[in-house]
C-alpha cells in the first residue's frame, strides 16, 4: 500500500507540474485519496471527514492569521511611502555607482522580505528598486535576480514563517528560530556574492532610465510629490522583528506591534480607521492566496499522519532516506532541484507532506526535517521559474523566470548546501 500512495503523490506532483489542476486542489485531492488509501474511515474518529478535512483545514490557522497580518504591514508599508522611501534613499545614496546601489536595493529587499513574502515583497522593494539598478548600468536579469536574493536573506527573519515550520512540524518557535539564525548567514553571504559577482561579470549596462531616479526636486517638493515618510517610521520592519527576537514576544502580537507603529508614525488621527480599515481589506486580497494554500496543506499532513499512512510508508521511506551524516548533505544538496517548478520538495506544496512523513513516521528528528525543508525553501523563493515574485521581478525587468532561474541558482544552491551541513552536523 505504501508504494501505492507513493505513485498517487507522484501522479499528483504531475498534475501540478502540468497545471492540470491548481496546487491547492491538487493537494486536498492527494489527502483525501491518501486516507482512503490508508483505510481511514469516512466520519469518527482518524477519519476523512472529520480528521483529515474537518481537523486538517485550521491546522495551521496561526500560520494563515500570521500571513494576514504580514499583508495587512505590507500594504502599510506600500500606502505610507515607507518601502518606496526606504528605496529611493538607498538610490540617493548610491548615485551613480552601480554596486552601491543594487547592494542597498538588496538590503532593502532585505527588510520587506521580515515584514512580508512572496509577489508583495517583491513588489515593494522592486517597483523602484529594478528600474534604479537598470538606470545605473546593473544589467537586468541580475536586478531581478537581486531583489530576489534580498528577500530571502530576509526570510529567516520572516515571522509567518517561524509560524508555519512551527505548527507544521510541532515545534517551538524558540527553535525554528535557533534554527533560522543559523541559516542567516548563508543567505546573506550568497547574496552579497550575487551583487558583487554578476554585477562585475556582465559589466555596465545602460538600457533603461527612471524619471523618478533622474529627476532631483527639492527636498519639500520631492516629499509632496513622492510621499517620503518621516525617517522614525523607516524602523517599521524593525519593530516587529525586534520584538519577537530581541524581546521574545509571541508572533502575532509582534506583527500588530508592527502595524500599530506604522499606523501612529505616518497617519494623522483622523485617518487611522479609514486606512485602518483599507489596508486591512487589502491585506485580505494579498493573503488570499497563500491562506488557500496553508488549509489545503493542513489537510495533507493530517492525511499522511493518519496511523494507516505512517505504517505504510515508514519502511519505504526509511529505506531510501540516508543516516550518515555526509550521504545526507550529499543526497539532499543533489536533489535540491526538486523544489523548483512546483516540486516534490517544494515545502509549499507536496514538501510539506514528505516532511510530515518525516516526521510521523520517525525517520528523521523533526528538528533535521525543518532544516532540510528551511534550506530547500531558500531556493525555492529566489530561483522557481513558478513562484510568484520570481514571475513579477523577472517580467518587471524585462527579461524571463527562466534567465533568473539560472542565474540565482547557484547561490541559492549554496545556501541550500550550508543549511544542510549546519543540519547534519548538529540535528542527527
Amino acid at each position: 500500500m505504501g508504494v501505492v500512495i507513493l505513485l498517487v503523490m507522484a501522479a499528483g506532483v504531475a498534475a501540478m507540474l502540468t497545471r492540470k489542476l491548481p496546487t491547492a486542489f491538487a493537494l486536498v485531492l492527494l489527502a483525501v485519496v491518501i486516507a482512503f488509501l490508508a483505510d481511514a474511515p469516512l466520519t469518527g474518529k482518524g477519519s476523512v471527514l472529520d480528521t483529515v478535512l474537518q481537523e486538517g483545514a485550521p491546522a495551521l490557522a496561526a500560520t494563515m492569521i500570521a500571513i494576514l497580518l504580514g499583508s495587512w504591514l505590507g500594504k502599510l508599508l506600500e500606502e505610507t511611502g515607507i518601502a518606496g522611501t526606504l528605496v529611493r534613499k538607498i538610490v540617493e545614496f548610491g548615485g551613480d555607482r552601480p554596486v552601491f546601489v543594487a547592494l542597498g536595493v538588496l538590503a532593502v529587499s532585505a527588510v520587506v522580505g521580515t515584514v512580508t513574502g512572496s509577489a508583495p515583497a517583491a513588489m515593494l522593494a522592486g517597483l523602484i528598486g529594478i528600474p534604479a539598478m537598470i538606470a545605473v548600468g546593473i544589467p537586468k536579469v541580475t536586478a531581478a535576480g537581486t531583489v530576489l536574493m534580498g528577500i530571502a536573506v530576509g526570510v529567516p527573519f520572516e515571522l509567518p514563517v517561524w509560524q508555519f515550520f512551527s505548527t507544521a512540524l510541532d515545534l517551538p518557535v524558540d527553535t525554528v528560530r535557533g534554527f533560522m539564525v543559523k541559516l542567516f548567514p548563508f543567505a546573506l553571504v550568497a547574496a552579497v556574492a550575487y551583487v558583487l559577482v554578476e554585477s562585475r561579470r556582465r559589466g555596465v549596462e545602460h538600457t533603461w532610465s527612471l524619471k523618478a531616479v533622474q529627476a532631483r526636486p527639492s527636498r519639500g517638493d520631492r516629499r509632496r510629490r513622492l510621499g517620503d515618510a518621516p525617517w522614525y517610521a523607516l524602523l517599521t520592519p524593525a519593530v516587529p522583528l525586534t520584538l519577537a527576537l530581541g524581546l521574545d514576544v509571541a508572533i502575532i502580537p509582534s506583527l500588530l506591534g508592527g502595524v500599530l507603529y506604522a499606523l501612529v508614525t505616518t497617519t494623522r488621527p483622523r485617518e487611522m480607521n479609514r486606512r485602518l480599515l483599507r489596508t486591512l481589506y487589502g491585506g485580505f486580497e494579498v493573503a488570499a492566496p497563500p491562506i488557500t494554500l496553508f488549509v489545503a496543506i493542513g489537510i495533507l499532513l493530517a492525511a499522511v499522519k493518519l496511523p494507516g499512512a505512517v505504517d505504510a510508508l515508514q519502511p519505504l521511506v526509511k529505506a531510501v532516506s540516508p543516516q550518515n551524516t555526509v550521504l545526507f548533505i550529499l543526497v539532499f544538496t543533489l536533489l535540491v532541484p526538486l523544489c523548483l517548478f512546483r516540486g516534490p520538495l517544494n515545502v509549499f506544496g507536496l514538501g510539506a507532506g514528505i516532511a510530515g512523513v518525516l516526521v510521523a513516521t520517525g525517520i528523521y528528528p523533526a528538528v533535521a526535517v525543518l532544516g532540510m525543508t528551511a534550506s530547500y525553501n531558500q531556493v525555492f523563493g529566489v530561483s522557481d521559474p513558478t513562484s510568484t515574485q520570481t514571475v513579477w521581478s523577472a517580467q518587471y525587468a524585462g527579461v524571463s523566470p527562466h534567465q533568473v532561474m539560472l542565474r540565482t541558482l547557484p547561490y541559492v544552491w549554496a545556501v541550500a548546501f550550508g543549511g544542510l551541513c549546519v543540519t547534519a552536523f548538529t540535528e542527527l
